[in-house]
């Protein structure tokens, strides 16, 4: 059987995550007594492992203050999904559900997620996204060197047993490209995510997910 593999990053491609993560940003700033670098300086670094994140972030700080930032970050993360699910915190953007269910229906189609997020988030989301069973096989930040290393790709790729040339990274970011571009494979980058659609420097760019199924085709080959 001729497989094929669509990977996903998972924040600002398939969930709108946005309003959680400057929530978390702002307390975990405020929790160490630090100046907030604001909401844009945040959002780039979306997609890196946090540790990679928070060294961009605040370079000039000591190890133990980054740690405590990033501790105070995650959990403020993580009690604000308590309080509102992730459903509610994260909504799937416009047309995400319904490409996964397309996606899904095909005998021949594979699914991946490849994402900075942790192993407990992404499990979260998962769940209260109704995801379970979609993805062959799932990444994160917990396993794997942070994005843009092909690790989480090449695992994958590894896990699914598919062709390098019949797999498409669909994400946000320039994080995702160079990632799928290191590992080998095609790239679909997305306009509503956190990078600008100027900077993806993808091979194809979609502005809404009705075009993601034609992206993937022309990438990848039609499915049989």
């Amino acid at each position: 059987m001729d497989l094929r593999l669509v990977i996903f990053d998972v924040d600002g491609t398939l969930v709108n995550s946005r309003a959680a993560i400057v929530h978390a940003m702002r307390a975990g700033f405020a929790a160490v007594g630090r100046d907030y670098p604001g909401d844009a300086a945040c959002l780039r670094g979306v997609g890196l492992s946090v540790d990679v994140m928070f060294r961009a972030l605040v370079p000039d700080a000591p190890d133990a203050e980054r740690v405590a930032l990033r501790s105070a970050y995650q959990q403020a993360y993580y009690d604000h999904r308590a309080s509102l699910g992730s459903e509610a915190m994260a909504p799937f953007y416009d047309g995400a559900r319904d490409a996964l269910d397309r996606f899904r229906a095909q005998d021949t189609m594979l699914m991946a997620a490849a994402t900075g997020k942790s192993l407990r988030g992404m499990q979260a989301m998962i769940a209260d996204h109704g995801l379970e069973g979609y993805f062959q096989s799932v990444q994160t930040a917990d396993h794997h060197p942070s994005k843009p290393h092909p690790s989480m790709i090449q695992q994958v790729l590894a896990d699914t047993g598919v062709d390098p040339a019949r797999a498409v990274m669909v994400g946000d970011t320039s994080f995702d490209m160079q990632m799928g571009r290191a590992a080998g494979v095609a790239t679909i980058g997305v306009s509503w995510g956190y990078h600008p659609p100027e900077a993806l420097d993808a091979d194809r760019i979609i502005t809404d997910f009705a075009q993601l199924d034609a992206a993937v085709d022309a990438l990848t080959g039609e499915h049989p």
